[in-house]
């Protein structure tokens, strides 16, 4: 009796590599998706600095006081953009992602108020103003 050879690849041997290729898959998701969310947990940081450095070192040096609203028009030191969250909601819409809360309000100018920006894999990051 000859036995004939026969090339190809046994069940066994597709299993292992379907296996494989699934666990390959989810890990590449998994990170992507990670990656995905600490850059918007970045840029949400970055825009709550740029927020804050105008407010203190551009707004309140030039009026000794803060806007009650956070508006393009008042705040020209940043990009406009800034003021829009990652979901393309701006400042002080009820669903953004960045808040703006002013204190001591009198004429459209305050004494202070607290930024922050809700954040996905961190706690909420906050920035209270200078002058309390």
């Amino acid at each position: 009796m000859s036995q004939k050879r026969q090339s190809g690849f046994t069940v066994l041997e597709l299993i292992v590599v379907v296996v494989f290729l699934v666990a390959a898959g989810t890990i590449f998701y998994v990170q992507k998706r990670d990656l995905q969310i600490e850059k918007g947990d970045s840029q949400r940081k970055t825009a709550i600095n740029a927020i804050y450095y105008d407010l203190e070192e551009v707004f309140y040096f030039a009026n000794k006081a803060y806007p009650e609203k956070l508006l393009s028009d008042q705040l020209k030191g940043i990009d406009p953009a800034l003021l829009i969250d990652p979901n393309n909601v701006a400042v002080g819409d009820q669903k953004s992602q960045y808040h703006y809360e002013p204190k001591d309000c009198k004429d459209g100018l305050c004494k202070s108020y607290k930024l922050w920006a809700d954040m996905v894999h961190e706690p909420t990051y906050t920035k209270p103003s200078r002058n309390q």
